[in-house]
């Protein structure tokens, strides 16, 4: 998407994040306020709107803790109470863009067009996207069809707008049943191409399907289907491969328009702003439209991301069985519960769904990677094996479950099965980064391969300059060659980038000692430990501090290193 920064006319000074320092101004005011901010600065959202609430019975006319209170009560999905806390704040001010946003979507939601109308012309404004956008929708609320589509054309005459201007405007169209014209713009033949969008493709889907074009639907959709899976697209495509009509549902009315608008922004705003910021225009879409599946979605994933992992299964709770995303929205919850530390939880979850939806790889694979996670590794390579059964043909990104389930092999000492699946993830993804360093290391921890090592772990590094446990994978492979000179700068410019790694504070020990600078070893073995190892590798650090590595090295039944250094 672009043109993110002229979306909202937004003084970041203005964006209240929810943790910010509010000022105390009232008699008593202290505790409640204290207790605002820091269920704020945890994004306890719940919590927050109650102190907040008490906050204000001592300082009601306080514009930042009103502001923080609208953000409390919508990012927890109570967008009512949200509306009247916005009341009582454009009463105080006029030019307050999260109360004015919270307004306007109330009254859109309750079809009362004209107070919306209004509310615009007054300057209870939000910002040039969302203005103009949803001043369209709101005349064609008010019947005024011809008004609008000027008002979505003067969005797209805006600097970075024109492809969102031109999208609403193909919904608008479609909705009224010009599906030609919206065809027009959707395929690009009025000379602009948009930014493709799984929503943009689905709203043209179901206008080419309504012209009768089927087929091209269908090629539409298989263009983004060859990219990444979509359980929506793919079941728009069944529904359009059986013959079915598809209705036209992006956009049914200018409700449905403006929950698209606050949905727009959301995506446009997500990893640029706060994602407490964010969630507000999700939770509006969410507002306007329930149904709209990709909010709620949106919102679900915010809400994790900030740690609310309550909200954000209540959020995919939502999702009907019979909604094409629910499976999405399973896998979601399994994720959320397994953050959240109910792991059990979300197991089961997966294993209902790898009954219920036994031809979905994405089941398996997420099984999969929870029970590598808890170390349960033979279970973890029956999932990925049910996985890779289900792919016809292997496709790019599917490399990343032959690189799982390679690890869990290895893990349970089955090197050629591991090794068979670590070259399987590169024929898939030739250069893949994360793969050449895992193999690449795994030859020099077995001592074998070293020359194809070193060059996979040279390509890793070539492509991740700046991560340290491949930096230090080409370090330790020098050290393991005799290359203890070369070995040294990569070594230490791996303990700058993970400088509180223990292993890694190991291995450039390890360095310093076979170049003669013991003192300097002994330091890092000793930074090492502080580092709290495993026990396994603490027992290793500790005898190498009593003895030194080469009296190690000779327990170990190890090449010394004057012999591997004359090599």
């Amino acid at each position: 998407m672009v043109a993110r920064l002229p979306l909202i006319r937004f003084a970041w000074s203005a964006v209240v994040a929810v943790s910010m320092a509010l000022p105390v101004a009232a008699e008593g005011l202290a505790g409640a306020y204290l207790a605002a901010r820091q269920a704020s600065s945890d994004s306890d959202f719940a919590a927050a709107s109650r102190y907040y609430t008490r906050a204000l019975v001592k300082d009601p006319t306080n514009i930042s803790l009103l502001e923080n209170a609208i953000f409390s009560y919508v990012g927890q999905g109570d967008a009512e109470r949200g509306a009247v806390v916005a009341r009582r704040l454009q009463g105080l001010t006029d030019t307050n863009q999260v109360a004015n946003l919270v307004m306007l979507a109330q009254l859109i939601g309750q079809d009362n067009f004209e107070a919306a109308f209004a509310t615009l012309e007054k300057g209870q404004t939000v910002g040039p996207l969302v203005d103009g956008l949803a001043l369209a929708w709101i005349q064609i609320g008010q019947g005024n069809m011809s008004e609008a589509l000027g008002s979505f054309e003067q969005v797209a005459t805006e600097t970075g707008l024109q492809s969102f201007g031109l999208y609403h405007k193909a919904l608008a169209l479609g909705m009224v049943g010009d599906m030609e014209g919206a065809d027009e713009i959707l395929s690009g033949r009025t000379g602009t191409v948009l930014p493709a969008t799984i929503r943009g493709v689905i709203a043209h889907a179901e206008i080419l399907s309504q012209l009768d074009k089927n087929e091209l639907a269908i090629e539409l959709i298989d263009d983004v289907l060859a990219k990444t899976s979509v359980a929506s697209l793919t079941d728009y495509r069944g529904r359009l491969s059986d013959g079915e009509t598809l209705p036209f549902n992006s956009a049914r009315n200018a409700k449905d328009g403006v929950a698209e608008v606050f949905f727009t922004v959301a995506g446009a705003l997500t990893g640029e702003a706060n994602d407490a910021y964010t969630l507000i225009y999700s939770r509006m879409a969410e507002y306007l439209r329930p149904d709209h599946v990709d909010s709620i979605l949106l919102s679900a994933k915010l809400l994790e991301n900030m740690g609310q992992y309550e909200l954000a299964t209540d959020a995919l709770n939502r999702i009907t069985r019979d909604n094409p995303a629910f499976l999405a929205a399973e896998i979601g919850r399994a994720d959320t519960l397994d953050l959240s530390g109910n792991t059990d939880a979300a197991i089961e979850v997966l294993q209902q769904l790898s009954e219920s939806h036994a031809d979905e790889p994405s089941v398996h694979v997420e099984l999969g990677n929870i029970l590598r996670g808890l170390e349960r590794f033979d279970e973890s390579a029956a999932a990925y094996d049910r996985a890779v059964a289900l792919f016809e043909n292997p496709e790019a990104q599917q490399w990343v479950v032959y690189f799982a389930r390679g690890i869990t092999h290895e893990r349970m000492d089955r090197w050629e099965q591991a090794e068979a699946d670590f070259l399987t993830a590169l024929e898939l993804n030739p250069d893949q980064p994360r793969v050449m360093n895992y193999l690449g290391y795994s030859y020099v921890e077995k001592r074998i391969k070293l020359p194809e090592a070193l060059d996979l772990i040279e390509r890793a590094v070539a492509a991740r300059p700046k991560d340290g446990y491949v930096t230090d994978s080409l370090g330790w492979i020098l050290y393991r060659l005799g290359r203890y000179q070369e070995a040294v700068g990569y070594m230490e410019t791996a303990v700058e980038l993970m400088a509180v790694d223990p292993i890694i504070n190991d291995h450039l020990g390890d360095v310093y000692w076979a170049v003669g600078r013991k003192r300097e070893a002994e330091f890092q073995w000793s930074r090492a430990l502080s580092f709290e190892p495993e026990e396994d590798e603490a027992e290793r650090i500790r005898r190498k501090l009593e003895v030194g590595l080469d009296q190690v090295l000779s327990e170990e039944g190890a090449e010394p290193i004057s012999l591997a250094n004359d090599g």
